[in-house]
C-alpha cells in the first residue's frame, strides 16, 4: 500500500497560499482520477482507493503544517504502511517558482513540516516531491503564508499538474522511474 501526503494548513485563510501546495497537488491528482479525498480521521482528510492496481492512501493531515508528523505516523501505523512506500509533497522556498524536483530521501532543507515528519518518523529516508516557490526577499514566514503573484501563480499551476503527473508515474512506473523522468532540467544541488 502506498501513503501518498500532500502538506499544508487547513482553512480559507490558508487555502491559496504558496505554503499549501501539497494538498493542491494530491486535489489536483484525485480530481483527475474522479477521487474524492472525503474521509475524516488519523487528524487529516484522506481517501483509500485502488490506482493503477495498486493499493494507495491520499492524505492531507490537518494538524498545521509544523505538525504534520503527528498525523502521518499515526495513517501509517494504522495501515502499517512502510517508510519506502511513503511520498510526501511540499512547498521549498529553495526552488524558483513552478520547478519540481523529486528526492529518494534528505534533510529537511530547514522546511518546519516536513522536520517534522523526519523527527517523528525517525529518518530521511522519504520519498518526496518538492514544488518550488522561489526564495522571499524578506520574512519567509509572511512569504510562505503569503498568495502567489500574478507571475508566479501560472508557473505555480503548471508545476502542481507537473507534479500531479508525475504522482502517477510513480504508481505506474515506480520513483526511480519518475525521477529521471522529472528531475530533467533541474541542477543536481536543488
Amino acid at each position: 500500500m502506498k501513503l501518498i501526503v500532500g502538506l499544508g494548513n487547513p482553512g480559507k485563510k490558508y487555502e491559496k497560499t504558496r505554503h499549501n501546495l501539497g494538498y493542491k497537488v494530491i486535489d489536483h491528482f484525485a480530481d483527475s482520477l474522479g477521487v474524492s479525498i472525503d474521509r475524516e480521521a488519523f487528524e487529516g482528510l484522506y481517501v483509500k482507493e485502488t490506482i493503477f492496481g495498486q493499493q494507495v492512501i491520499l492524505f492531507k493531515p490537518t494538524t498545521f503544517m509544523n505538525l504534520s508528523g503527528r498525523a502521518v505516523l499515526a495513517i501509517k501505523s494504522y495501515f502499517d504502511i512502510a517508510l519506502a512506500d511513503i511520498v510526501i509533497i511540499y512547498d521549498d522556498m529553495a526552488l524558483g517558482p513552478g520547478r519540481i524536483r523529486l528526492r529518494p530521501s534528505g534533510s529537511s532543507g530547514s522546511h518546519n513540516g516536513i522536520q517534522n515528519i523526519i523527527d517523528i518518523l525517525g529518518s530521511e529516508d522519504i520519498k518526496r516531491i518538492r514544488i518550488g516557490i522561489g526564495e522571499p526577499e524578506l520574512d519567509g514566514v509572511d512569504y510562505v503564508l503569503g498568495k502567489p503573484t500574478k507571475e508566479q501563480k501560472p508557473l505555480i499551476d503548471e508545476a502542481i499538474i507537473k507534479a500531479s503527473d508525475a504522482l502517477k508515474d510513480i504508481l505506474r512506473n515506480g520513483f526511480e522511474h519518475a525521477t529521471s523522468a522529472f528531475n530533467k532540467g533541474v541542477m543536481p544541488s536543488e
